[in-house]
């Protein structure tokens, strides 16, 4: 029997960690900034960096800062087939992307840098600036399906409503029973 797939207008998108590849640019700047140069994404156990990789939350928090304020400055790449895949979504609906960055105007640019313009056209980004509450704007969005990295969003999400899927991150695994997706095609596949 084959699933039911979702209506794309229904489908929302975590920013870090889903469509970018925020994990390897952190670890880039981690070796530059600081010479933790062994690290590797399989090295990041935890949301909370600083608890696995020998940096202090300081030194964490300078290295999210200059990821959050100049993403396309600090060389962040888009995960593997996103670009693809949400090029793809963009022909049929609005895509929303309800990030817990401070700041709208850094994703755009970095958007700008990588996607086509009729693609960056069909996304509309929301910054929360934390990351507790995206139920909230996620029920503004009239979105019923929500994919994130961080598996505590994601069982927030559940509790109010709003079917999450994991995005598969070495921080992510086993801290949750809900659905996952492991990449960009497997997004894909979920899409009517």
């Amino acid at each position: 029997m084959a699933k039911a797939k979702i209506d794309p207008a229904l489908l929302g998108f975590d920013f870090d960690g889903v469509i970018a590849d925020t994990a390897e640019v952190f670890l880039r700047l981690a070796c530059e900034d600081y010479g933790l140069c062994d690290l590797t994404s399989a090295d990041i156990v935890n949301f909370e960096v600083e608890q696995c990789l020998g940096l202090t939350r300081t030194q964490a928090d300078t290295i999210f800062t200059k990821i959050l304020l100049d993403s396309v400055g600090t060389g962040l790449q888009p995960m593997k087939d996103a670009i693809e895949v949400l090029g793809e979504l963009a022909e049929l609906s609005t895509i929303s992307v309800i990030t817990a960055r401070p700041l709208a105007a850094p994703v755009h640019d970095w958007l700008t840098d990588f996607f086509p313009a009729s693609t960056c056209k069909a996304i509309r980004v929301i910054a929360m600036g934390a990351h507790d509450g995206k139920p909230q704007y996620i029920h503004e969005q009239g979105l019923r399906f929500f994919i994130d990295d961080r598996a505590e969003t994601c069982v927030q999400l559940s509790r109010a409503g709003v079917q999450p899927f994991v995005f598969h991150q070495p921080w992510n695994h086993n801290r949750h029973q809900l659905p996952v997706v492991g990449s960009w095609q497997d997004i894909r596949e979920l899409i009517s």
